[in-house]
């Protein structure tokens, strides 16, 4: 059974390990200028890749490398390589990566779905409606655990992306107590009521927890004076209610078309990862 967290390229290298063997490269180390980070990877199969270690002749010698060890199973095993992206490469870039190559088969599967999965942050995200519904289709490939959370019945889609876990909490504001430490929260209920019980319960977590990175509210400049001054009324100060974003997405970007939102929210949740 392939896990749900798992991201697309990852689900196709587990449906593809089931019935082949690889060989798992993945970025060990790097050092200067390098076209993808510590541990990007990409699975090598004997007719296909899936994933990527930044392209280019790094990735073709990579490739090589590992189709390599495939044909020869008896002498196949874990290596790591050193790779200087200079002129010997036809690549610019002047840093040099690490690669690590390890033989992995179907055996390696349930360890594999722990490794995997880690660096994924988890997101919460309050509302079923138009921009909940776009931002769940723009995080899915992105580095996200999503769970996706709403009072009502019959909101979400039959089929939703991987990584995306649905959850009905009634009232809604109750499913913050138990949100992995570390969410990003996302509030965009069909209820301004709602949006302000959630807001509240994330503050008051924020104040015994300091767990929750980022808080945002959707709405307008409006929207968030109006709630500033209910908030205030409930005891939270000023330093409290500056951990809320409202507005949420990137500066500079209008359109108020619920894709344009979602990228434009996906983009600044981006951003906090190397906040």
């Amino acid at each position: 059974m392939i896990p749900r967290y798992l991201e697309p390229c990852a689900e196709r290298f587990f449906i593809l390990l089931a019935h082949q063997p690889a060989v798992l490269v993945r970025v060990a180390s790097t050092r200067g200028s390098v076209p993808r980070e510590a541990g990007a990877w990409m699975a090598v199969f004997a007719g296909s890749a899936v994933g990527t270690i930044g392209g280019g002749h790094l990735e073709y010698q990579a490739i090589a490398r590992a189709r390599a060890s495939l044909a020869a199973p008896a002498e196949a095993a874990p290596a790591l390589a050193r790779f200087a992206l200079g002129p010997s490469l036809g690549q610019c870039c002047g840093g040099v990566v690490q690669l690590s190559f390890e033989p992995v088969s179907a055996r390696d599967l349930p360890v594999l779905a722990q490794t995997l999965r880690t660096g994924l942050t988890p997101v919460a995200l309050f509302g079923g409606g138009h921009v909940g519904h776009a931002l769940a289709q723009v995080l899915a490939p992105l580095p996200f655990l999503i769970t996706w959370i709403d009072s009502r019945d019959g909101v979400f889609p039959d089929q939703v992306p991987a990584r995306v876990v649905c959850e009905h909490s009634g009232p809604v504001q109750s499913a913050v107590a138990s949100l992995a430490p570390r969410s990003r929260v996302l509030i965009m209920s069909f209820s301004h009521a709602e949006d302000l019980e959630v807001v509240a319960a994330c503050l008051k977590r924020q104040r015994e927890q300091a767990d929750l990175p980022y808080v945002g509210l959707i709405g307008s400049k409006t929207k968030w004076a109006t709630f500033r001054r209910r908030l205030e009324a409930r005891g939270f100060s000023a330093e409290e209610l500056a951990h809320i974003t409202c507005p949420i997405g990137v500066p500079g970007i209008t359109g108020k078309e619920p894709e344009v939102i979602a990228v434009s929210v996906a983009a600044q949740l981006l951003q906090t990862l190397t906040a």
